[in-house]
This record gives C-alpha cells, structure tokens and sequence, in this order.
C-alpha cells in the first residue's frame, strides 16, 4: 500500500509563497496521475491540481490558476505544490493524492491576510 507524506504547510502573509511536497513510499508514483486537495475549516474537501504520470499535462481549480503550480519528480518519487501570491482563502489543510485518491494526513496551510 502507498504512503504519502505530505510537507512544507505552514503560516504565512498573504501574498507570500510556500512549497508543498509529497513524498511516496510503498509505490512508484511514475504511472500514476497526482495531484492535491485541499479542505477548510466546515467545508467540503476540493480539487486543486493534478498532473499526469509524465508531467506533460496539468489541471488547476479555477481558483488557484496562475497562482499555483504542480510538478514531480519521479526519479525522486515525490510531487510538489508551488503555490505564490496566497490568499486567506487558500488555508486549508493540503493532501496529496495518487489518482485522485489521499492516502496522507496532510499538511496545514494557515494564511494571515
């Protein structure tokens, strides 16, 4: 079974800059499409991003385009979320997901506007 281990959520301003990474043990990631979900405080978990095994198509939530972006190392089995200009509305917690599915707890993003 697959392990993510999520890393690099924490406080920040708003329009500063964090990088989320998300290492994979148990599996290679290198076929699998990841991507990142996020869910706030008494909402619903939602899409963020997601790119495909070759890192040659991504896809974003409306709300993070331009902001936010995905990438992976596969010969290091890891994933990252590069997210800048960041918004109160972005605190959540972060999960890494292999097709679309977490398999981590997550990391805390915490955004002071």
């Amino acid at each position: 079974q697959v392990q993510l281990v999520e890393s690099g959520g924490g406080l920040v301003q708003a329009g500063g800059s964090l990088r989320l990474s998300c290492a994979a043990f148990g599996r290679t990631i290198s076929i699998y499409t990841m991507g990142w979900f996020r869910q706030a405080p008494g909402k619903e978990r939602e899409f963020v991003a997601d790119i495909n095994w070759s890192g040659s198509r991504t896809s974003y939530a409306d709300s993070v385009k331009g902001r936010f972006t995905i990438s992976r190392d596969n010969a290091k089995n890891t994933a990252y979320l590069q997210m800048n200009s960041l918004e109160a509305e972005d605190t959540a917690v972060y999960c890494c997901a292999l097709e679309r599915v977490c398999w981590g707890q997550g990391t805390q993003v915490a955004v002071s506007s």
